[in-house]
């Protein structure tokens, strides 16, 4: 389905033809005739998937439309990330029409306050705000949000996380009950439903693959010691250079610094991003990796959600995230809007539970990776659990279905990986029954019956 499909305004057309897009993607075909048609809407979609431009393009076409002069709609997202990118993707899209928007956020020195006044007394189109400074505004009792015609909520399971949910009632307090309003997120947990029942009236919902990489993502582990991480990272950027974007994640902000320093180079650009810098830092950093003046950045995963940053060859989770979710969103950094790229996870001893449960959460055990001989073994895989025949056995590999249903992912995708460097002598062969003996076993225990062995 291409975007003339959708019979959007000439001018928005022009904008996306010189933008270079031309086909919706799947979350795209879905959400914007609904969305056209004035209905309420939830979504579910990973990151990546083109959700950004699914609400967008209905917005800019309704503004278009109606050459509205009051504030049309209010975007709410969890980050200052997420609203400068919202925000420049507006002004991307609405290139060609007459359609004002504003970021607002905390997080700076004060010096745009007057500048985010004025935007809401005198009505930019669209406004996209993190609630918190939202909330200081409207404390003030100089906003109009009186003839806000759409609310949307991006990454509205991350605000609830970070405990934005009163202030989300709190701003929905303020505006008609007469709207459309639009809810997208990653993950469709329980607190996200109760929301949607609060603020959505009969809304469309949409539902995409939950909770599984793109397809595009050639996913590899290593097994290390932690004295070998800085080691691996450093070799495996010195063997791809022609990878020049590389995104490195760690799990603590006291962590960015300490990797920063030990992959510093004399020949390419390494920089740490985290919430301990000041807002005009942080933009500074990002626009270099951009731009590609910086090769490698190190981040927290403030960065692993919404932030589009295009064509990164190589994500790298320095440690395993804690939550399962947050691994699909890391990876998703890389091979976004259906191209192609690598994620490598290093796994030490004591994140190997967490690397279990991450591939319990994508169906798929990803690919254990050697490695290079001059960093010595690692440790040797090994997940306890509480029943016997329900864990990885030692040399067991990884079994994912394909488009065929039956071809392992080590058959299939062994070009792919050989191709990215991550395939040797120690790779891990594939078990190709392990998650239909598990479901079976598990059949087999409920009716007494003795569970099959492992094959």
């Amino acid at each position: 389905m291409t975007f003339d499909d959708f019979r959007l305004t000439p001018e928005l057309l022009d904008a996306l033809f010189y933008m270079g897009f031309r086909d919706a993607t799947p979350i795209q075909e879905q959400a914007i005739p609904s969305i056209l048609s004035g209905k309420d809407l939830i979504a579910c979609a990973q990151t990546g998937t083109g959700k950004t431009a699914a609400f967008l393009l209905p917005v800019l076409n309704f503004i278009a439309e109606k050459h509205t002069n009051y504030t049309h709609t209010l975007i709410l997202v969890p980050t200052r990330e997420l609203a400068i990118q919202i925000d420049q993707q507006i002004q991307g899209f609405a290139y060609t029409l007459n359609v004002t928007s504003i970021a607002i956020y905390g997080g700076g020195d004060g010096s745009d306050w007057g500048q985010q006044k004025a935007a809401l007394t005198k009505g930019a189109d669209i406004i996209v705000a993190t609630p918190g400074k939202l909330i200081s505004h409207l404390n003030q009792g100089y906003v109009k949000f009186d003839q806000i015609e759409n609310l949307i909520l991006d990454e509205a399971d991350r605000m609830l996380d970070i405990g934005f949910y009163d202030d989300i009632m709190k701003i929905v307090s303020f505006l008609p009950k007469k709207r459309q309003t639009l809810m997208f997120s990653a993950t469709m947990p329980p607190k996200i439903r109760s929301l949607s029942k609060q603020i959505l009236s009969n809304p469309v919902e949409i539902a995409l693959e939950m909770s599984k990489p793109a397809e595009g993502v050639i996913q590899a582990a290593y097994l290390v010691h932690e004295n070998q991480k800085t080691p691996l990272v450093n070799s495996l950027i010195a063997e791809k250079p022609e990878y020049t974007s590389i995104l490195i994640f760690s799990s603590t902000k006291r962590k960015v610094n300490d990797i920063v320093r030990g992959l510093r180079s004399k020949k390419y650009k390494v920089e740490g991003i985290s919430s301990d810098l000041e807002q005009k830092e942080r933009e500074e950093i990002l626009l270099r990796f951009r731009s590609r003046e910086t090769r490698v950045l190190v981040a927290t995963d403030v960065l692993s959600r919404g932030i589009d940053i295009k064509d990164i060859n190589l994500v790298v989770n320095y440690d395993v995230p804690g939550d399962a979710e947050d691994y699909v969103h890391r990876i998703g950094r890389t091979a976004r809007a259906e191209t192609t790229g690598v994620a490598v996870t290093l796994v030490n001893e004591l994140d190997m539970p967490k690397m279990h449960r991450i591939e319990r959460l994508i169906e798929n055990e990803v690919y254990k990776a050697p490695l290079p001989e001059f960093l010595g073994s690692g440790p040797d895989w090994k997940i306890r659990s509480t029943t016997p025949r329900d864990h990885f056995r030692k040399k067991g590999g990884f079994r994912q279905k394909n488009k065929d249903g039956n071809k392992p992912a080590t058959e299939g995708s062994s070009e792919k990986t050989r191709q990215a460097g991550l395939t040797g002598d120690g790779a891990q062969k594939p078990n190709r029954n392990k998650y239909k003996n598990r479901n079976r076993n598990r059949k087999n225990e409920n009716s007494g019956q003795t569970p099959e062995p492992s094959k």
